[in-house]
């Protein structure tokens, strides 16, 4: 075992005369000081990579010199993850302490509101005293009047500039620093190089991944761009080591999601959700740390837990309205058996997934199998990699594990993550595993319900709904329905024909959204669902353009299209922008002999240049598949 050192000076300095003497500069705090002192608290968050590309996780190929270094100094979580697999959502869980997921903010870039009194942790901090900043992102994904009057309250300082230096003398500080250095624009084919410090041909590939020329130099670039991380990593370490601090300072570090390599950011499997976090005590505040310098802990931890945690290690109290549970400090909480994930729309693509991880197991339910994993997204199609992948498949060079991204999902999903760490050994099917599956599907039946259902309407129906009072409050209300909602949506995605009867008699439910999963429910279908027909067509009047378009795709999946098709094509000039978003996203999602009826009026949508930038994105991208020619425009 290491001896304990205090970080006086310099913990660097510490490693390069030896242990032995390092450890000739500890000296004893007096317990009184030790319980008032407030600590400083530094966080450092880097964009966009995994756990499984860090040194101190086992990746031999990775090099990540300064987080190795720290991960001997400190605590090194094995199981932490970030709840969402793309930016927005997960800094919204992290501000706020909840799931966005229950607060109706789960979908990328959204802007709805939130209840007044939620408030974003670093305020409690301010108003305990402590100096608070960020430096620099924000993303906070809601409302932007509730999101500017947060900051305000929430942060001393939050810019490029911002810094702890600026603090009141003793003042103690909440800093972060967010570093963009690995974040996924760094792969874009516009980016690519032919020189790299990681030999292509050295690195290991994922085995869903094609491995192909292309898809080794994506892979170099990407670790190169890891190791510049690494080396703003060690920078923030030192300033705080030379300006005296680090004795008086916990050290947080972690990846914000998963990595940028396609099939890990924005989906939720363990590359796009497990990430890297250490944390650093020092010896005056050793009696916060769960063990011992250079120590590993298996407690499952995850974003929405790091509010209520920061808040117990000063000592402020939590909230009550925070979800997660504190990990550290004065109000560490026992070792949960779950954590939960989610995923709604991705930039321009609607998709629904729910996950929840033990130790040992991840579990994946998919409320919309009927959508492929791979769904065009025009800032994911920048990346060479992916573009590469898809051109293997489309040519037939892809085994079965490298083809099932571009292939429609099963309802669940269920894997031994210490077996098969890439998730591509589906074991929901195996008879051997039917109690884990069982017991996991049920655990996920129990959190949806908790989180009340907001993510279970689609966007535009959502926020007809709330009108101008948050998503939460209506969902919280004693009248909303939610156990009929989600249970619809179960049936709808479980594929089973049998179900076909009751979902035509939910078709005529009062509250749309079960009028939604039962339509749905019958696109998932398709053929085994034509009983429904005349159902489907008396909701092409639903008062919801969710809802008719819904519909419209069941009918289409069911080659009933003269009226199904121009529906589509008319919602696409809805005068809500997540309505046509909608339907662009089923149009794309048919095959292309499906929607040649109504190509030319499709061409014919002479505003699109002026709509949001999704629906530009959706757009474009359907003309690419409808006109060929249009390739290069598309990824632009």
């Amino acid at each position: 075992m290491k001896p304990k050192i205090t970080l006086l000076p310099n913990i660097r300095l510490a490693t390069k005369i030896g242990l032995a003497s390092a450890a000739a500069l500890s000296f004893s705090w007096p317990a009184a000081a030790q319980n008032k002192e407030k600590p400083n608290i530094l966080w450092i968050t880097s964009e966009d990579n995994s756990a499984i590309h860090m040194g101190c996780y086992g990746n031999e190929q990775a090099t990540t010199p300064n987080i190795d270094e720290l991960s001997e100094d400190g605590i090194t979580y094995n199981n932490a993850f970030a709840n969402a697999p793309v930016c927005a959502p997960a800094r919204f869980t992290i501000i706020s302490g909840m799931y966005a997921s229950n607060t109706g903010t789960q979908h990328m870039r959204s802007n709805n509101k939130i209840p007044g009194n939620f408030r974003f942790f670093p305020e409690y901090l301010r108003e305990a005293g402590y100096y608070t900043t960020n430096n620099s992102k924000e993303d906070y994904n809601l409302d932007r009047d509730q999101w500017n009057k947060n900051v305000g309250e929430a942060w001393n300082e939050s810019s490029s500039s911002a810094h702890y230096k600026n603090r009141k003398e003793g003042q103690p500080f909440f800093a972060v620093f967010n570093t963009t250095l690995s974040h996924e624009h760094k792969i874009h084919y516009h980016l690519q190089q032919e020189n790299f410090e990681h030999d292509p041909d050295n690195l290991d590939i994922a085995p869903y991944h094609p491995d192909v020329p292309e898809m080794r130099k994506n892979y170099a670039q990407y670790y190169d761009y890891i190791s510049r991380m690494d080396q703003r990593v060690g920078e923030l370490l030192d300033e705080l080591e030379e300006r005296g601090l680090a004795e008086n300072t916990i050290v947080f570090y972690y990846g914000d999601h998963g990595g940028v390599l396609p099939r890990s950011k924005r989906f939720v499997f363990e590359s796009g959700t497990r990430v890297p976090m250490i944390v650093r005590f020092p010896e005056k505040y050793e009696h916060l740390a769960p063990g011992e310098p250079g120590s590993r802990k298996n407690r499952l931890v995850s974003f929405v837990d790091l509010a209520p945690t920061v808040l117990s290690l000063a000592g402020v109290d939590i909230p009550e309205n925070m979800q997660g549970h504190a990990f550290l400090g004065k109000e560490k909480t026992e070792d949960p058996e779950y954590v939960h994930f989610f995923r709604g729309r991705m930039d321009e693509r609607y998709d629904m997934m729910r996950s929840v991880r033990t130790e040992n197991y991840r579990y994946i339910r998919n409320y919309m199998p009927h959508r492929i994993y791979g769904q065009h997204l025009w800032y994911l199609w920048r990346s060479t990699a992916t573009r590469v992948w898809q051109e293997a498949y489309r040519n037939g060079e892809t085994n079965a594990v490298q083809s099932r991204f571009w292939q429609t999902k099963p309802t669940e999903e269920l894997y031994n993550v210490n077996e098969d760490p890439h998730n591509v050994n589906n074991l929901a099917d195996d008879p051997q595993y039917q109690d884990v599956l069982k017991r996991m599907r049920k655990e996920t039946q129990r959190w949806v319900r908790e989180n009340r259902g907001a993510g279970f309407m689609p966007e535009a129906m959502m926020k007809q709904l709330a009108g101008d009072k948050p998503i939460y409050e209506m969902t919280h209300s004693d009248d909303f329905p939610t156990e009929s909602i989600i249970s619809t949506a179960e049936m709808a995605s479980r594929k089973d024909p049998a179900d076909v009867p009751e979902l035509i008699e939910k078709m005529s439910a009062n509250h749309p959204a079960i009028r939604y999963w039962a339509a749905t429910g019958c696109a998932v279908r398709g053929e085994e669902a034509r009983e429904a027909a005349p159902q489907l067509k008396k909701m092409l009047e639903d008062e919801y353009g969710n809802n008719r378009i819904a519909a419209a795709e069941a009918l289409c999946r069911m080659d009933l299209t003269e009226e199904s098709l121009s529906l589509l094509v008319e919602e696409m000039n809805n005068d809500n922008e997540w309505v046509q978003l909608h339907a662009l996203n089923v149009l794309e999602s048919l095959d292309t002999e499906t929607v040649e009826p109504v190509k030319q009026d499709i061409f014919n949508v002479a505003t699109w240049k002026e709509r949001s930038g999704y629906f530009r994105r959706a757009y474009k991208s359907l003309l690419k598949k409808l006109k060929p020619g249009w390739s290069d425009y598309v990824i632009w």
